[in-house]
């Protein structure tokens, strides 16, 4: 209980680590905003719970930026001696050199009904292989235990995961058809005819398709109805990604503009010229700064995906890129032909550039590139296979459990299911920008202008009032209730205009300058104003 009226409000337990000191550029990090006037709170009581939650709030980014300590966990990566780069490094030679562990997880399969789709889980914990000749395949690819393999006897052009491991979508021949962690067929989309490309927003619950005759779909997953469906005017989209920090899906055109559609939306939202050729493949970072792009005309060019502004980097290739793939940490993979190759930005020089990191050449060309969340693992589909390289300093070394944890147990998945749904963020919320959901909505000066102006020159309504019929009022009776009724609803709608229009006409009075030309009052003068009815003016003794 607060006794004294200037007790400051320190709850128990917190004594000794408020003498613990915080580094400045920790706390701003983790800073939450200002803290809340309290100059429109009125009474005592919300003082004092609008300073308590402000007090957890500051408390809470204390201690986040005290945990910025326990974070020990760096990224690693390769270095080369002198005179030595270390795209000559082969992947055995990067065996030879790790733990066990990590050795395990680079290995090689040999499939049949390539070319194989590749994605892993939120978590990075699972792995699902589409292959275009019909074989799906989800295992546990770090333990090496199996949960479903089949052939569904038609081709599969994509494959996506969608809540967590135990349920995913392909894009098969005609339809799009969804299993479970079983391989058992629970649903049939048949609204998404003929899908080449699949994109799952975890945040959302939607599942996002393109087809052959460019119409983007897409589709709730959690009540399982079509949230939009629209024509692209593109022709076949083979070229789609989606942005995690808006959820705003990107397709990449013929034409080498890069369109930015929402559900709610018939038309993009933004265009951006990327290339003067035909795009090939998109990639957008998981924190949703940077967009890569890669076009026929052999280049790759980095652009600010929130700023629509670029591009900030242009790089040459030797041939067309037909993958590309940004990891957590900023490393570049990309695809041509059989070749993968990984970029890494170089801080030591003047001006940091992205330079050629690790290159392995595949026994077929690659079809599907994607980096494993917080590994150090970069998984490629080819048409022979599937192919899991080391990439040193790829992955984010830590995790947050509440947003993905890659050791979670059964249980912690159901709570977690729970959790997501009852914080599904509606599909009318996907913009460019989603922190304008948090701003205050100021009319603009014109809207205002036009509300006072819509107030001043409105009448009083026209009533419509039918008296309940009795058996023994006459007809002239009700006549006369009708038209008293009218007349007290008209002259008391009357006042009340009158009374607003007042208010506004000494509202402008009192804003009014008291000697100035550039004044222009809110009624025009007229020579009839004589006749109005003038304030008297008190005698002055």
């Amino acid at each position: 209980m607060l006794k004294k009226k200037n007790a400051t409000l320190t709850p128990r337990g917190r004594e000794e680590t408020l003498n613990i000191p915080i580094d400045p550029a920790a706390l701003l990090r983790h800073s939450r905003g200002e803290r809340m006037d309290m100059e429109g709170v009125k009474t005592r009581f919300h003082k004092i719970n609008e300073m308590r939650k402000d007090m957890n709030i500051e408390f809470a980014t204390q201690q986040a930026a005290r945990a910025d300590i326990l974070l020990h966990e760096e990224e690693g990566y390769l270095e080369a001696d002198d005179g030595e780069s270390t795209t000559n490094i082969a992947q055995r030679e990067i065996v030879q050199h790790v733990d066990i562990t990590t050795a395990a997880k680079h290995f090689n399969l040999e499939l049949e009904f390539g070319p194989y789709r590749t994605r892993y889980t939120k978590n990075g914990a699972f792995l699902l292989l589409g292959g275009k000749r019909g074989h799906v395949a989800a295992f546990d690819w770090v333990r090496k235990k199996l949960l479903c393999e089949m052939n569904v006897m038609e081709s599969v052009h994509d494959i996506t995961w969608l809540m967590n491991q135990t349920m995913y979508a392909a894009a098969q021949k005609n339809w799009v058809h969804v299993y479970d962690q079983n391989g058992t067929e629970i649903h049939c989309i048949k609204t998404m005819h003929r899908s080449v490309r699949l994109e799952y927003l975890p945040y959302h619950f939607l599942l996002n398709s393109a087809g052959e005759n460019g119409f983007l779909s897409w589709m709730d997953v959690s009540v399982g109805q079509t949230v939009g469906n629209y024509n692209t005017r593109m022709g076949k989209v083979s070229v789609m990604t989606h942005n995690p920090w808006n959820a705003v899906t990107c397709v990449g055109g013929s034409k080498g503009v890069v369109s930015m559609w929402s559900p709610m939306m018939r038309d993009p939202l933004a265009k951006m010229l990327c290339h003067p050729v035909p795009i090939t493949a998109i990639a957008i970072d998981p924190k949703g700064m940077q967009m890569a792009t890669a076009g026929l005309d052999r280049r790759i060019k980095i652009w600010d995906v929130r700023q629509l502004e670029g591009p900030l980097e242009t790089y040459n290739t030797n041939t067309a890129a037909s993958e590309i793939e940004l990891s957590q940490r900023g490393l570049l993979a990309l695809s041509m032909g059989n070749v993968c190759e990984v970029y890494r930005r170089d801080n030591s020089s003047t001006e940091p550039q992205m330079k050629p990191y690790i290159r392995h050449r595949t026994n077929g060309p690659i079809s599907s590139i994607r980096f494993c969340p917080y590994e150090d693992i970069l998984g490629v589909g080819t048409a022979k296979g599937f192919v899991s390289l080391i990439v040193p300093g790829s992955g984010e070394p830590n995790f947050d459990t509440f947003e993905a944890n890659p050791f979670q147990s059964r249980t912690q998945r159901q709570e977690e299911e729970v959790h997501r749904l009852l914080e599904k963020i509606p599909a009318e919320f996907i913009t460019l920008n989603p922190t304008q959901i948090d701003e205050v909505d100021v009319p603009s000066a014109k809207a205002r202008l036009e509300q006072k102006v819509k107030l001043l020159t409105m009448k009083p309504p026209k009533i419509d009032f039918e008296p309940r019929k009795r058996n023994r009022v006459s007809k002239a009776k009700l006549i006369k209730i009708k038209q008293n009724v009218k007349e007290a609803r008209f002259r008391e709608t009357a006042n009340e205009l009158r009374q607003i229009k007042e208010k506004l006409l000494a509202e402008d009075e009192a804003k009014a300058p008291a000697e100035s030309a550039d004044f222009i009052p809110l009624e025009p003068k007229s020579v009839l104003d004589r006749f109005k009815t003038k304030a008297k003016k008190k005698a002055v003794r």
